[in-house]
């Protein structure tokens, strides 16, 4: 008895340190957030004083707040896009019989495998040549690109899980393959478009190496660079409370949607591992 209890202690102290230690950095940042001045400099751990002062200059000066809205229509388009060419994909993946099939989708996951650097230069000359360099289109061109690998995988295997027998009777009632992944497969499959969905939102909304290759202006450019590139008075300065502002201006968008679809994205990503 002592030692289960034992167990059972050592186990919720392990989540607890792991928890403050996931949280911690987050935490600060708030807490920095609403610092000024030479209160910037004081390693403080619980609330010493309250100033909305970051948060003003940071939708006051520069280019955040049109920032802010490139991220979110490059995130947004980018899972739209992603999702509409997945669900297809995954369709004929999972569906159609074909030779080649496994090779197809062994090669669309193994692209995954190249990190971004590797591809840069060439992804470059591509959307250079398509004419949308510095275009919030080269940023969804070049994150889709990137997101539909493990967004096919995880719907080709979600949707191989779901009986070949809803598919027969659609057949029977003479149901096209678009009005089979749109009315049989679809409502069926919002666990795994919620979890690829979100993770496709969050990857494009934090991605920074191709945002600061594929843009130029102040215009374009999306959360992550723009907040790399904020600058103080001078050179010498960082100004820590503003980038820490920004920094949870835009964190806070993505822990709302987690907590929101935190049940539909854990479905999603136990879809298809148990048979039966």
């Amino acid at each position: 008895m002592l030692w289960s209890y034992t167990k059972t202690t050592a186990f919720y102290m392990l989540v607890l340190v792991i928890v403050v230690i996931s949280v911690f950095p987050f935490y600060y940042a708030i807490l920095t957030s609403f610092k000024s001045g030479t209160a910037l400099f004081q390693v403080d751990y619980w609330p010493t004083s309250f100033s909305w002062d970051n948060y003003i200059a940071v939708f006051s000066q520069g280019a955040f707040p049109r920032n802010l809205l490139n991220s979110v229509f490059v995130a947004s388009t980018t899972v739209l896009l992603a999702l509409f060419l997945a669900v297809t994909a995954a369709f004929a993946l999972s569906r159609v019989r074909f030779r080649g099939r496994s090779l197809l989708l062994m090669t669309i996951l193994g692209v995954s495998m190249f990190p971004q650097i590797a591809v840069l230069a060439g992804l470059f000359e591509v959307i250079r040549a398509l004419g949308i360099y510095n275009t919030p289109w080269a940023l969804i061109f070049s994150y889709t690109i990137f997101t539909l690998p493990f967004t096919v995988w995880v719907l080709t295997t979600f949707m191989r899980e779901l009986p070949i027998e809803i598919e027969e009777a659609a057949i029977v009632d003479g149901a096209t393959p678009w009005v089979i992944i749109t009315r049989v497969f679809l409502p069926l499959m919002w666990p795994a478009l919620v979890t690829t969905g979100l993770l496709a939102f969050i990857g494009a909304w934090n991605e920074f190496l191709f945002a600061l290759t594929f843009t130029s202006s102040n215009l374009t450019r999306t959360v992550p660079v723009a907040i790399a590139l904020l600058s103080g008075g001078s050179q010498y300065e960082i100004p820590w409370g503003i980038i820490m502002a920004a920094s949870v201006i835009v964190t806070v968008p993505l822990v709302v949607l987690v907590l929101v679809f935190q049940r539909k994205i854990v479905s999603g990503l136990t879809a298809g591992g148990v048979k039966g």
